[in-house]
């Protein structure tokens, strides 16, 4: 656990008046990233999203000063130099993530995931931060899905980037299946029980990585502090059988089948 009360912390030293610039940032992770943030000495957080709803429950959320909300898409190469300039930490998570979505808008989503993840690469070029942390997945691995393909290749872009580009630091950190994000199936499961409806489950014996929010951010500020130039961050994170987390929930399931490119178990490396 980071401790945000020891001033002589190698994290509260790190964080000590940076400047953050995150994309996708009003997201569940982006939100609880900067939640924790604000609880050290940092200068100023700004959440660029292309989710104007979303930057607005921020401003509701947020009343420090120091959190900054930009409207704008990494697709826009201007916007985000303009977002970054003086920036000291750079938190990519920005991305087009649903597999159902992704598989079904796959232009959408290379601009997005792949030449957004370009974008911000070429704009550190420009504006130099200190830090740029990509955050990646465990789709990554041996990857069967277009979501998949493209976060390897921005992990692949962040690795490229952190031998040849020597004024930033640059690293990813891999993630499970983070239990309290939105979207995810875990808020399906909650809309159909409060509906008395039965689970659904795409097979009974897939088996996914999930990790609380709160340890995705722990692992992210420790990521930060250890980056050297160029690595993939894995945590260690617990094996579940979907099945036995939706059967904590209730016990009535319906199998839906697996979707386009979906693996029975997925892997970290």
């Amino acid at each position: 656990m980071i401790q945000k009360n020891n001033s002589n912390s190698p994290i509260n030293k790190f964080l000590k008046n940076k400047i953050f610039l995150i994309t996708g940032g009003a997201g569940s992770v982006g939100i609880e990233l900067t939640k924790r943030l604000l609880e050290f000495p940092v200068k100023q957080i700004r959440i660029l999203d292309i989710n104007e709803h979303a930057l607005f429950s921020v401003n509701r959320i947020f009343k420090d000063k120091r959190v900054r909300t930009l409207f704008g898409s990494v697709t826009n190469p201007d916007r985000i130099e303009f977002a970054a300039i003086d920036a000291d930490v750079i938190i990519h998570l920005a991305a087009l993530k649903n597999i159902e979505i992704t598989e079904f808008n796959a232009l959408d989503t290379i601009e997005t995931n792949v030449d957004g993840t370009v974008n911000m690469i070429k704009m550190t070029l420009k504006n130099k931060p200190g830090w740029f942390l990509n955050i990646s997945t465990d789709k990554v691995a041996a990857s069967s899905t277009l979501y998949g393909a493209t976060k390897q290749i921005g992990e692949r872009l962040t690795q490229w980037a952190g031998t040849h580009i020597q004024t930033t630091k640059f690293a990813s950190v891999r993630f499970g299946n983070v239990m309290e994000t939105r979207g995810n199936v875990f808020e399906v499961w909650r809309g159909e029980s409060s509906k008395n409806k039965p689970l659904s489950i795409t097979d009974p014996n897939m088996k996914r990585y999930f990790w609380h929010i709160d340890e995705a951010v722990n692992f992210i500020l420790q990521a930060l502090v250890n980056m050297k130039q160029g690595e993939i961050f894995i945590p260690k994170m617990k094996l579940y059988k979907v099945k036995d987390l939706a059967s904590k929930i209730s016990k009535k399931h319906k199998i839906i089948g697996l979707r386009p490119g979906e693996k029975l178990e997925e892997i970290l490396i």
